[in-house]
């Protein structure tokens, strides 16, 4: 009797290209969010993200549906993916989350951050400075990314973390976009009072210099219409 090959039994080596190809969908479309590169009220389609990504559709379907799940992107019945809109009881939750999270990890990372850490950090900031005075919208979402997860990843969290990540990939097409509206040079640079916080081993100056970042940040897309009422 001749062996059955069943639809799930993949040929040697198919199954780890087909992670490989899972992971750098997944990587490239949460970068693409954290660095505003999907534009709030814009749709794209599952069969343009595979072909940008040079992938067939089935990773894209697979990443745009966990996604989907953590509230940062709609799937619409005609396959079109954007992000969802921004409600104020969205962005006011969102806020919150954020006030809890990020400066609670920023305190549990303090033990772990060296001064070493801290100019890295400073090198960031400087490279953020240069952005803004460039006008690189892209580099500044970039690098204010990794200054806040370079802080954020040495809390060695399980939970709090990926948390905080879900909450940056709803938020960030909007500060992108206000951004390209009004810029950040008017913002007070908290990330400094951080800085100095993590060299002084500062707990409770580095909560607040963390939630006073978050305030400022947020405000901005909350007093630029991007929130609909």
């Amino acid at each position: 009797m001749g062996t059955r090959t069943g639809a799930n039994d993949a040929r040697p080596g198919e199954q780890p290209i087909r992670h490989l190809a899972r992971d750098h969908v997944e990587q490239s479309v949460r970068r693409a969010l954290l660095t505003g590169r999907f534009i709030p009220g814009k749709a794209v389609t599952l069969r343009g993200l595979a072909l940008e990504l040079g992938v067939s559709p089935m990773p894209v379907r697979e990443v745009i549906q966990r996604l989907a799940a953590e509230n940062a992107l709609n799937v619409r019945p005609n396959g079109r993916v954007q992000v969802p809109e921004m409600t104020r009881a969205r962005f006011d939750e969102i806020l919150k989350g954020r006030l809890l999270l990020e400066p609670e990890l920023a305190v549990m990372a303090l033990g772990n951050l060296s001064r070493a850490d801290a100019r890295d950090l400073e090198r960031l900031d400087l490279a953020i400075d240069a952005s803004i005075a460039s006008g690189d919208a892209e580099d500044y979402m970039r690098q204010n990314y990794q200054f806040h997860f370079h802080i954020y990843g040495a809390s060695g969290s399980e939970v709090l973390l990926p948390l905080t990540e879900s909450l940056w990939l709803q938020f960030a097409p909007y500060m992108r976009t206000v951004y390209g509206r009004v810029g950040t040079a008017n913002l007070i640079d908290w990330h400094k009072e951080a800085i100095r916080a993590i060299r002084d081993q500062d707990a409770p100056a580095l909560a607040e210099a963390i939630a006073a970042d978050i305030r400022e940040g947020m405000g901005i897309i909350g007093r630029n219409g991007l929130v609909d009422a």
